[in-house]
């Protein structure tokens, strides 16, 4: 299980999908917003996201939670999508990858309805067979890994480990509570966990996993 080069704390993706769920707060999340070069709205969220003061370059969905108004006014960079058999931030995404962005920020997919944030964090391992991704929220950044990978971090960083495939053998260094060739096989299991230095590992034999690190001022 090999590591590789470290993924930064919070990597500068400039390509940001905005979701409709809790609109960030956070400096981290915020500065996203606003360096965007890219903005797309999950049609739900262009409204909070007007209320704020800024506009998206598109707004990508099946459509049904906008006015009229907001329909006329940004018609021109409207993409309707109205298959029932995915949700709006994956239908946001496809659209990105479509377009060749190779590197995604998510923000506003959490905060809300519990089903719909779990729903919106684990279809991050989906993703990243497709483009690089991280998720951002008031807490933290989610990054989703489908091999071995050593991340920066700092001594104190809150660190959780999600396995999305019971089976995956895991092991743990740098953290409070390292691990060697063990399973996770319930999400509990690797979460709860601290850096203990710059950086931290986590190798993986195979499968998916979430790896969640809090911000530095949480």
């Amino acid at each position: 299980m090999n590591d590789q080069t470290p993924i930064q704390l919070i990597s500068p993706f400039k390509t940001v999908i905005l979701a409709n769920g809790a609109f960030p707060v956070h400096p981290v999340p915020v500065s996203f917003l606003h360096q965007a070069e890219m903005l797309i709205c999950c049609d739900g969220a262009v409204e909070p996201l007007l209320r704020y003061g800024m506009e998206p370059h598109y707004i990508v969905g099946d459509l049904d939670s906008i006015s009229q108004e907001v329909r006329q006014r940004y018609q021109h960079c409207l993409r309707h999508d109205p298959d029932q058999e995915i949700n709006d931030l994956t239908k946001s995404v496809q659209f990105c990858i479509d377009n060749r962005c190779t590197e995604i920020t998510i923000l506003g997919a959490t905060g809300a309805r519990e089903d719909h944030s779990i729903a919106n964090i684990s279809l991050l391992a989906d993703y990243a067979s497709q483009v690089q991704v991280q998720m951002i929220t008031d807490y933290g950044v989610f990054v989703p890994i489908l091999h071995s990978a050593q991340f920066e971090s700092y001594p104190g960083q809150q660190v959780s480990i999600f396995s999305l495939t019971p089976d995956t053998i895991f092991d743990l260094d740098e953290l409070a509570y390292p691990l060697t060739g063990k399973t996770l096989s319930s999400w509990w299991q690797g979460s709860l966990n601290e850096a203990c230095g710059n950086s931290f590992s986590v190798g993986m034999d195979r499968g998916k996993a979430l790896i969640f690190r809090e911000h530095r001022n949480a």
